[in-house]
């Protein structure tokens, strides 16, 4: 599996993709230059069970460390995921 990022002005998303499948997606906006909010992470259901989602929340951690921006995550999923998580609790706004 690979990740695909994709960026359109103030909003992007994160995928996890099973060759031409959709795993799953983290979507986000941006609010100002330096801080991103998960509006909403999905995970397809025949790939529930995998950490999927887990492994997209990661991904953007490491998006927002590489480009020095805080996460907002509204979304109930990726909040859990930095609640259980305090490794990645330094990107946090």
């Amino acid at each position: 599996m690979e990740i695909k990022h994709v960026q359109e002005g103030q909003k992007g998303y994160f995928s996890m993709m099973d060759q031409d499948i959709e795993a799953g997606r983290i979507t986000y906006t941006y609010a100002g230059e330096t801080k991103i909010i998960i509006d909403h992470t999905d995970v397809n259901d025949e790939y529930r069970g995998q950490s999927i989602g887990k492994k997209i929340v990661l991904e953007i951690v490491d998006f927002a460390r590489t480009n020095h921006i805080k996460i907002l995550p509204l979304c109930p999923f990726a909040k859990s995921v930095f609640d259980k998580s305090p490794e990645i609790k330094d990107v946090l706004f």
